[in-house]
């Protein structure tokens, strides 16, 4: 049994102790170098901004889900109850609870926001971004007014069918 014992703890310390040399010898694996696993380079400029970043979903009940989501502890950041929607946050995360308003749940970013909602600059205007993806052939399933300035937003569908709405507000 002690024999037992004493082999494991010499396993478990020379794996230990492999993790901690492996990078000395071999370098950093990519994940530690800004690489990230699927080998985007994270030092690259981004292509297009997207701005913040929420999860929109539509709800049955408004106050049942806000109720819900405060005991996760998100507390509301915005919208209101008479309005059929909140935005919630927790730290950085953000939520959005619609009620009647669109069906299914969709990613939501807004370009010219940061996650606490106040201005962002410079920042990729709506109508730059839909170029850029119509440039990479990406369909749109509604698209902005590109003859416009300011507000607006377009939609897509990844290729699983997950809606993405990118909707600025300034």
């Amino acid at each position: 049994m002690k024999r037992t014992f004493l082999l494991s703890c010499g396993l478990l310390a020379s794996f230990g102790i492999g993790l901690l040399i492996n990078p000395l010898i071999f370098g950093q694996p990519a994940a530690f170098q800004g690489q990230s696993g699927i080998g985007l380079n994270d030092d690259k400029e981004v292509p297009v901004k997207l701005g913040a970043f929420s999860f929109s979903m539509s709800v049955k009940d408004l106050e049942t889900s806000r109720q819900f989501y405060e005991n996760l502890g998100f507390r509301a950041s915005g919208g209101g109850m008479e309005k059929n929607y909140l935005v919630m946050k927790n730290g950085n995360s953000i939520i959005g609870l619609f009620q009647g308003m669109f069906e299914g749940n969709m990613l939501t970013f807004n370009p010219g926001w940061d996650e606490n909602a106040k201005n962002t600059d410079p920042f990729d205007d709506v109508r730059e971004i839909q170029k850029h993806l119509k440039n990479n052939n990406i369909k749109l399933s509604v698209e902005a007014d590109e003859t416009t300035t300011g507000p607006a937003y377009l939609m897509l569908s990844d290729p699983d069918g997950n809606v993405i709405l990118i909707d600025q507000h300034r």
